[in-house]
């Protein structure tokens, strides 16, 4: 007979109140770190903001007493025992609890979840190295994985992967259900392992497998080219190089033309899911010699902060010198602060099309042996103290690709307002429409980047660029 985990540990009132009081989380077993999805940004906090009446009135709305948390515990407790005793297999206990922790994080929000060890680590190895696996941008929608786009020059791109591709099943066995995280963690594996992949497309009749060998992904932070004297920078995620790769880049690009300035920097974030915030910040820093960056708001100090620009060499060298930013529906998170920082600054005109929309900061908080939770902490305000969860970045200039007829709408995502459980709170109407992933692997048919190219060439004309930073 199993010991009542109700008996076991004999919570009390008196101990629950004490409990719902203490702070069960110290600083030091935080780790700062935010993503679209399975992905995230480090967040530094400093100083604070106040919270807003609307916030406080909705925690007083939701507040529970004591006594009301304790019967859910027991309920908790015995559902639990009675799992324990009276499933027809017996139950892995563990398992079990990770389940429920996973299912009361996953409840708040798509992007809040509980992560096993071997999760957490693959997830702390998206900042600092690389890995074997795929190469694909993942959302969750309805409980369902769909591809928001693969990243160029991986196993998913070669074998013609597209966006709005729903992933059914991996090896045979379906994922429905399973959640993010357990199904990146399939995704992963060794270098020249195979995975059947089940794919269900838009337009085709049937699902059908793909078989892709797990490569190498490298975490190449910024990869850039000079074209018609325009420097163009190409930036996939805000892995810890990334402001290094786009300092290395600046410095190569002037150097590549003998010491001479660019007529113009055209910065690439379309497709790029996001990353650390710490880099986002630096990355806006560098173009940037006052004024506010990044603002943050969450329901504790700790959470609230802002972020300002200062003077250094490197945007002391680049000032003069015209910035297009690029994005698109697959742009998001820290491609966003970065886009809308420059853009309300008035030092980047931004071209394209609508970016993802997602507006919310998550930490990783470790839970030691046990893994780690990720938890929405807060929300991110650009510097015109926008917010564009669930709303995007509206392009300057909006410029669409020319898709195939073959991708037939397949190429545009609605984005963080398709999520269900998103947190809104935006600043404007929520998106209801698609914004376009697509761009096409011949540069020469890069419809946005060559109108980028040919604004700074003075081919093209547009009252919005150059932007006025006093405008």
């Amino acid at each position: 007979m199993y010991i009542s985990i109700i008996e076991k540990f004999n919570l009390s009132k008196n101990v629950l109140a004490r409990f719902s009081q203490a702070k069960l989380i110290s600083s030091a077993r935080r780790i700062p770190l935010v993503f679209l999805g399975a992905l995230m940004f480090t967040l530094a906090p400093v100083g604070a903001f106040a919270q807003s009446d609307s916030s406080e009135t909705l925690e007083e709305s939701v507040a529970r007493s004591p006594d009301e948390v304790y019967s859910y515990l027991r309920l908790f407790g015995e559902v639990f025992d009675r799992i324990r005793e009276e499933y027809v297999d017996v139950p892995d206990e563990k398992e079990l609890i990770q389940a429920a922790i996973d299912g009361m994080l996953s409840s708040l929000d798509p992007h809040s979840g509980y992560l096993t060890p071997q999760i957490r680590d693959a997830v702390m190895q998206d900042t600092t190295g690389e890995f074997g696996g795929l190469g694909i941008e993942l959302t969750m929608q309805e409980g369902v994985v769909k591809v928001i786009a693969p990243i160029p020059d991986t196993p998913a791109e070669r074998a013609g992967l597209l966006a709005d591709d729903f992933i059914i099943k991996l090896d045979g066995k379906a994922i429905l259900g399973q959640g993010m995280d357990a199904t990146i963690s399939q995704m992963r594996g060794t270098v020249g392992e195979p995975i059947t992949v089940t794919i269900v497309r838009r337009g085709v009749a049937k699902p059908f497998d793909v078989t892709l060998n797990r490569d190498r992904i490298p975490l190449r932070a910024v990869r850039w080219l000079v074209e018609k004297d325009v420097g163009i920078m190409r930036l996939d995620g805000f892995s810890g190089q990334a402001f290094p790769g786009i300092q290395d880049a600046i410095n190569g690009i002037i150097e590549e033309r003998e010491g001479e300035m660019p007529l113009g920097l055209i910065l690439d974030l379309r497709n790029n899911p996001g990353g650390l915030v710490d880099q986002a910040v630096q990355i806006v820093d560098a173009f940037l010699s006052r004024g506010s960056i990044l603002l943050t708001r969450g329901r504790t100090e700790l959470e609230s902060a802002r972020y300002d620009a200062r003077p250094d060499d490197l945007d002391k060298l680049i000032s003069d010198i015209p910035l297009i930013v690029l994005i698109n529906g697959g742009s998001a998170s820290a491609s966003e602060i970065v886009a809308g920082a420059l853009q309300d600054q008035g030092r980047a005109t931004i071209v394209g099309t609508r970016s993802f929309g997602k507006g919310s900061v998550q930490l990783i908080i470790s839970l030691g042996a046990n893994g780690a939770m990720r938890l929405t902490t807060s929300r991110y305000y650009t510097p015109s103290n926008r917010s564009i969860q669930a709303v995007g970045i509206q392009p300057d200039i909006e410029i669409f690709q020319d898709v195939p007829l073959e991708f037939g709408g397949r190429d545009e995502i609605v984005g963080e307002a398709a999520l269900d459980g998103q947190i809104g709170g935006g600043s404007d109407d929520e998106a209801t429409t698609g914004s376009s992933v697509f761009v096409p692997r011949d540069r020469s048919l890069d419809t946005q980047l060559n109108y980028a190219i040919d604004l700074i060439l003075g081919n093209e004309s547009n009252e919005a660029f150059p932007p006025d930073p006093n405008g």
